[in-house]
């Protein structure tokens, strides 16, 4: 699963597709589903799957985990500065745990 995701990153950033993927705030696209596991993803691999998520919350999140353990819950994230409920609503059919 992890391989067809990164497999897709990369044929969406070829040729200017990245951006139809990244404005794209649907769950799948072409019937693939774009999800991230947040308790074992990169914080490059975050900022890339996760709508309003850049590279500084990314880190973030990373952070947070390595100094309090994986993510129980989807509502954990909001412990994370700069993580809202907006963010958290955007994202939640993404997000795996």
């Amino acid at each position: 699963m992890m391989l067809l995701r990164l497999c897709l990153v990369m044929l969406l950033s070829v040729g200017g597709l990245s951006n139809i993927a990244f404005a794209n705030t649907e769950v799948s696209h072409d019937g693939i589903e774009i999800t991230v596991n947040i308790n074992t993803a990169s914080a490059e691999e975050i900022a890339t799957m996760l709508n309003g998520i850049g590279e500084k919350k990314a880190q973030d999140i990373v952070e947070y985990r390595k100094a309090n353990g994986d993510f129980k819950s989807l509502d954990e994230l909001t412990q994370v500065k700069g993580i809202g409920e907006t963010i958290l609503e955007k994202n939640k059919q993404r997000i795996l745990l």
